[in-house]
């Protein structure tokens, strides 16, 4: 009977655990700035600019194949 019991608290705490880890994760998610996020979500458009200046100018050695 006191193994029963101590699996049904240890249950409980893990819940609780489990709650706390979850509402911290979210705490954490949506307190950050916005900026942050913001310069994360321009990383593919930024990468696209450096493609179109290295495609503009063609090395030196390119220049001259026929």
């Amino acid at each position: 009977m006191a193994i029963e019991n101590l699996f049904d608290s240890a249950s409980s705490v893990m819940t609780v655990v489990s709650f706390t880890t979850f509402v911290g994760i979210l705490w954490w998610t949506f307190s950050r700035s916005n900026s942050d996020f913001d310069a994360a979500a321009r990383l593919p458009f930024d990468d696209e600019a450096l493609d179109y200046a290295a495609d503009a100018a063609p090395a030196q050695g390119e220049r001259n194949h026929g």
